[in-house]
C-alpha cells in the first residue's frame, strides 16, 4: 500500500508558523485527511498560541473538502488564541471563496510577506 505523505513545507518566524502546499492539486480524500494531521501536528506542537499563514502559491486545484478542512484548522488555531492567515491564492480558487462567502471569514493576502505583517508574537507559557 503507497504510504501518504502530505507535501507541505514549515517555516517558523518570530510571529508566524508558515506553511507552504508544495502540491499543485489538493483533491484526494487521503492526502486531505493527511494534511489535516500534519498541520495539526504543527498547531499542537506549539508552545501557547500560534499564528499560522498557508501559503497556497503552488495550488492550482483543489477540492470542497480542503474548505471544510481549513474551517478546522481555523477552529483550532483560534481555540489557541492564534490567528490564521491564507495568501497567494490562485484567482479561480479565489473566486471559489468569493462564492462560498469564505472570503467574510478567513483573512486573504496576495502573499507570505502582507500577511505577516502585524501579527504579534503569540502568547508564550
Amino acid at each position: 500500500m503507497e504510504q501518504i505523505k502530505p507535501r507541505i513545507a514549515v517555516e517558523y518566524t518570530p510571529n508566524a508558523t508558515i506553511i507552504t502546499f508544495t502540491d499543485e492539486k489538493i483533491l484526494e480524500e487521503r492526502n486531505i485527511s493527511a494534511l489535516q494531521d500534519s498541520i495539526t501536528s504543527v498547531i499542537e506542537s506549539a508552545s501557547g498560541g500560534v499564528n499560522l499563514i498557508l501559503d497556497f502559491r503552488k495550488v492550482r486545484f483543489l477540492s470542497s473538502a480542503v474548505l471544510g478542512l481549513l474551517i478546522r484548522v481555523s477552529k483550532r488555531v483560534y481555540q489557541r488564541n492564534g490567528q490564521l492567515r491564507l495568501c497567494n491564492i490562485n484567482p479561480k480558487i479565489y473566486e471559489i471563496f468569493k462564492i462560498t462567502r469564505l472570503t467574510k471569514i478567513f483573512d486573504i493576502y496576495p502573499d507570505v510577506k502582507s500577511a505577516g505583517k502585524g501579527l504579534p508574537e503569540p502568547e508564550r507559557p
